[in-house]
């Protein structure tokens, strides 16, 4: 099978490049960390006009009609310099209402996001869970003005600053995906901090929701497809992390010296770069594989490579950023510099939307998997 880009992709991965590297350097995101919203909505309106945040949305509300795997591309080269706008938090809720939503909806809310002009946030994950998106304890009763959604949803990714949330609840026998207007009377919002020096959401739920903001198709698969698209652009986003602790690190190695020489002569240090060069090859196949899968009509197979390169993500993620730690030496573990900043925003990556141990069991679960176990 040929990988190699075409013509269009290679300019799409140039002009995230460019942006990265001249408008969002790792200093601008340490800068924003102080930043009650964390992320520029004037860059935000910027990613619009360039066209990545409709990459994978329809032509009907405003977006390019392309593939996930374009967004992948975009998505690595943005994770090099750990740009903070909310890019997935968006995409996924996004993913969610494209899935179940109905025209008019997806219009209603899609078109402002993908010409940068608001932020989604999806509200899924809850205290009892662990990862598993039919495990919900909010409930959603139907009332003669609408919906009562009651109940609770914890690390709301970007949740604090959304214009809208995609809120997942149980319905009688089913789940059920609304958007909930987080200025509602009833919506209780508490931001916090992550341990990448970003925002997430506490929310709790004693609200109603007019009829119309219920997204009518199946909950429960249009959550686990976005679900899916969420972990499939965090390895896209880790595998750019990867490149750069690399780079950054076989760099260090051949300026620093020790006992009069450059320690990257010493064949110890060289090898242990070959390892992190190798993890992060696997974690980008294993990445390709799940970009690929995302747009599939396999359900099964898209699961499985997701699962797959997540479990892959975690591994090689964190071989190559606590290995790029240890090689810095002391200046490594400081916070004025960078490469601690990748390891915290990959520890939070493996965290997002199934972490190993979740995507193992999944993984494990496959039929094809117990074949021949009594």
């Amino acid at each position: 099978m040929d990988f190699s880009l075409t013509e269009d992709q290679r300019m799409l991965v140039d002009a995230a490049a460019t942006f990265a590297r001249k408008q969002s350097p790792v200093a601008r995101m340490r800068k924003l960390r102080d930043d009650p919203i964390g992320w520029s909505p004037e860059v935000w309106r910027q990613m619009g006009e360039l066209g990545w945040l409709g990459l994978p949305f329809p032509e009907a509300v405003g977006g390019i009609g392309g593939g996930f795997l374009d967004l992948a591309l975009v998505l690595e080269q943005l994770g090099t310099t750990l740009v903070p706008e909310p890019i997935v938090a968006s995409l996924v809720a996004g993913m969610a209402i494209a899935a179940a939503g109905d025209a008019a909806q997806q219009r209603r809310f899609l078109t402002p996001m993908v010409a940068g002009q608001s932020t989604l946030a999806l509200a899924w994950a809850e205290a009892d869970a662990r990862y598993d998106p039919a495990q919900i304890a909010t409930r959603a009763t139907a009332t003669a003005a609408g919906y009562q959604l009651t109940g609770a949803k914890g690390f709301v990714l970007d949740g604090h600053a959304a214009a809208e949330l995609v809120v997942s609840a149980r319905e009688a026998d089913s789940v059920a995906l609304f958007v909930v207007d987080p200025r509602s009377p009833g919506v209780r919002l508490r931001p916090i901090r992550t341990i990448d020096g970003r925002r997430a959401a506490m929310i709790e739920l004693d609200t109603v929701v007019p009829a119309d903001r219920r997204l009518p198709g199946d909950g429960l698969a249009a959550l686990s497809y976005a679900l899916d698209v969420g972990a499939a652009a965090a390895c896209a986003e880790g595998v750019g992390i990867m490149r750069a602790v690399l780079a950054m690190t076989t760099a260090y190695l051949g300026t620093r010296e020790q006992f009069g020489v450059k320690i990257g002569s010493f064949q110890v240090l060289q090898h242990r770069a070959v390892d992190m060069f190798i993890e992060t090859e696997l974690a980008y196949s294993a990445q390709l594989a799940a970009a690929i899968r995302i747009d599939g009509d396999d359900l099964a197979e898209r699961a499985a490579a997701v699962a797959a390169a997540k479990v892959q993500l975690a591994e090689s993620g964190r071989y190559v950023t606590q290995q790029a730690i240890q090689l810095h030496g002391g200046i490594g573990i400081t916070d004025e510099h960078d490469v601690g900043l990748y390891l915290k925003r990959m520890l939070a990556l493996n965290a997002t939307f199934g972490d190993a141990e979740a995507q193992l069991a999944r993984f494990a679960a496959r039929p094809e998997f117990l074949a021949g176990i009594a």
